[in-house]
């Protein structure tokens, strides 16, 4: 069944949206009453879950940067807060192209004004919703050449997609576009690791109308099928480090994963 998915234009300060209550969570400034409603109900550990997630993003994009990936398309880009994936991995390789999407457009707002490439490089904006991954294919193609290696970003985006409206499957058509070579990074919410805290959070958001489908272990392993998922592994985000200085030890509710698509 196909799901009702929002028209991308629709804006509203009424209804929570997951990128500004991530924003809230972040520390960030540019959310409405509605989403901080929704985020002073969380747990503290959901800011530490926030914070865990960006720093997992830093380090996989880095890495995959030094490793001479050039593309990259960030779906469930959030409103941008410095260092922005580009910024990242510009740093490492000034020519690097970078598309971003989301689909709430006080994100799109940000973008033009704060998404700004290093000259040498490209960035650009998509408004669009992951539920519509062909619509993002079509129109990424303009940016990125999928002849070569690109790193698809799935950050912390996953678990606001219900098994109904096939999380899995849409994964699967993203990657299935992917060139050899390209790599799927991904970092998603367990609800094995501390189930009390993750029903918190998850009846939380429900009350502000946000659905949540946080996932087991093996649940969030199979978005990596058929994939050749890099050491460390499925691991919590502060374990997931390619170069040292290693993250300092701490509890995390976030399964993160880089995987190389053969």
């Amino acid at each position: 069944m196909t799901p009702d998915i929002p028209s991308p234009l629709r804006f509203t300060t009424d209804t929570a949206h997951p990128a500004r209550v991530y924003d809230w969570l972040l520390g960030g400034k540019d959310n409405y009453p509605v989403d901080e409603a929704v985020g002073e109900k969380l747990p503290p550990e959901a800011r530490d879950a926030a914070r865990q997630n960006r720093q997992f993003m830093h380090r996989a994009a880095a890495w995959l940067a030094a490793q001479g990936t050039d593309q990259f398309l960030d779906i469930g880009t959030g409103i941008p807060t410095r260092p922005n994936l580009h910024q990242i991995v510009q740093q490492i390789t000034p020519t690097a192209k970078v598309v971003y999407t989301d689909n709430d457009p006080i994100v799109l707002r940000h973008a033009e004004a704060l998404l700004i490439s290093d000259p040498e490089g490209v960035t650009d904006y998509i408004e669009a919703d992951v539920r519509q991954p062909d619509s993002i294919l079509e129109r990424a193609r303009a940016v990125l050449d999928f002849n070569r290696p690109i790193a698809l970003s799935l950050i912390a985006l996953m678990h606001f997609i219900t098994d109904e409206q096939d999380a899995h499957g849409i994964v699967r058509s993203l990657v299935a576009t992917l060139p050899p070579g390209s790599h799927l990074v991904l970092s998603h919410a367990a609800s094995d690791l501390y189930p009390e805290l993750a029903e918190q959070v998850t009846a939380e958001y429900a009350k502000g109308g946000i659905r949540l489908g946080f996932r087991t272990r093996p649940e969030v392993t199979r978005f990596f099928d058929g994939l050749d998922l890099l050491d460390p592994g499925l691991v919590t985000a502060p374990e997931w480090f390619k170069t040292a200085p290693a993250p300092a030890p701490e509890g995390s509710g976030i399964y993160t994963g880089v995987a190389r698509i053969p």
